[in-house]
């Protein structure tokens, strides 16, 4: 049995998800990449390639892991290239996609021999979050204005639009792409291809993938472009769980519970949108808040109900502990960083990386 705490990333589950991105790819005609500023785990790369079309990056690092270890076809974005690392950038890239004109304009040069694209803002957007919007007022995320962009359009091929966070509304998506039509219209019929990002929770249960299809469709024929989706949680979304022990058991009004693991550390997308982890099937007459083993006051994982009572040794099994959580998980306190594993279709489970104090002691100077 592998030590807790550590991530376990079940293929069966995730296969769920990849055979819809594969149907969606066959009747839609898009292209899917995996977005790694979500997901980065690349001991799942080879199982997730026969699914998907490639990877889209944020940084450097991404652009080279990308194309090193899932390879097919590797986009090139960041908010803000720089001088020093924009030649191993494009070395590492099939296309690459500038935020703003002035990131084009300045690496023009070096750019220009691969397929360069540029990220529109459109103005609208589907988040629950301002922190995670795109389109914020004020927003740096991409150019707006239609005139500037036409006047640059012989230095680029295609676009990346991004504006979507775990939208599952399939009407608002059809509504927004229509807002995009309307206010890009002159830019989109002079493209050879779009994406357009991630963000889009169709791997779920009840969306209807049919009709998003048929939309995809429609937009690709209509501007005769190649459309490109860019999932991330839709890739991977219900298919790890982040695993535990109980440790200790005290009562300050409620009954806490204190796990070997800490949400600062191993779950910070939770503690950044103040979000309670999910727990399955959270039901019964025992409640638990329970609690990370770090110094922060406010590691708190949540408040559950758990079927019988917990006690010292217990495992507990925290859930959708994939997307944005593995890529952000930190030596906060030097607590111990969860091992990463894997769930085979047979059932079988390998451990594919451990972390000792030489990874911690490396991490800094």
């Amino acid at each position: 049995m592998v030590q807790t705490p550590y991530y376990l990333i079940d293929k069966r589950k995730m296969l769920n998800n990849l055979q819809k991105i594969a149907a969606l790819r066959h009747i839609s005609g898009v292209r899917s990449l995996l977005a790694l500023k979500c997901f980065s785990t690349w001991s799942l790369f080879d199982f997730m390639r026969e699914y998907m079309d490639g990877t889209t990056s944020s940084s450097l690092n991404e652009v080279r892991l990308g194309h090193a270890r899932f390879g097919k076809e590797t986009h090139a974005y960041s908010v803000a290239f720089a001088e020093y690392e924009i030649d191993e950038v494009v070395q590492h890239a099939d296309k690459i996609i500038f935020n703003s004109i002035s990131q084009l304009q300045q690496f023009e040069r070096q750019s220009a021999g691969i397929v360069r694209g540029l990220r529109l803002n459109p103005g609208v957007s589907y988040s629950a979050f301002e922190f995670a919007d795109p389109t914020r007022p004020f927003s740096r995320l991409g150019e707006w204005d239609v005139a500037r962009v036409a006047a640059v359009m012989d230095m680029i091929s295609g676009f990346m639009i991004h504006n979507n966070c775990e939208n599952k509304d399939f009407a608002r998506f059809d509504s927004m792409l229509s807002d995009i039509e309307e206010k890009f219209r002159p830019l989109l019929k002079k493209a050879e291809w779009v994406s357009l990002g991630g963000g889009i929770h169709f791997t779920d249960d009840n969306y209807p993938l049919d009709r998003l299809s048929e939309r995809l469709k429609r937009f690709s024929g209509e501007y005769g472009v190649q459309v490109y989706l860019e999932p991330g949680e839709a890739s991977v979304t219900h298919s790890t769980t982040l695993e535990v022990t109980v440790l200790d058991k005290v009562y300050n009004g409620k009954e806490l519970i204190v796990v070997d693991s800490s949400i600062e550390a191993h779950m910070l997308d939770l503690l950044i949108y103040r979000q309670n982890a999910k727990l399955h099937p959270n039901l019964g007459s025992h409640r638990y808040v329970i609690c990370g083993k770090s110094c922060l006051a406010g590691d708190i994982f949540g408040e559950f109900d758990f079927e019988r009572e917990l006690n010292i040794g217990d495992r507990i099994s925290i859930q959708d502990a994939a997307a944005y959580t593995m890529v952000k998980k930190n030596w906060f306190n030097g607590v111990k960083m969860p091992a990463i594993a894997i769930r085979e279709l047979d059932g079988s489970v390998r451990t594919v990386r451990d972390f000792n104090y030489a990874d911690y002691e490396q991490s800094l100077s």
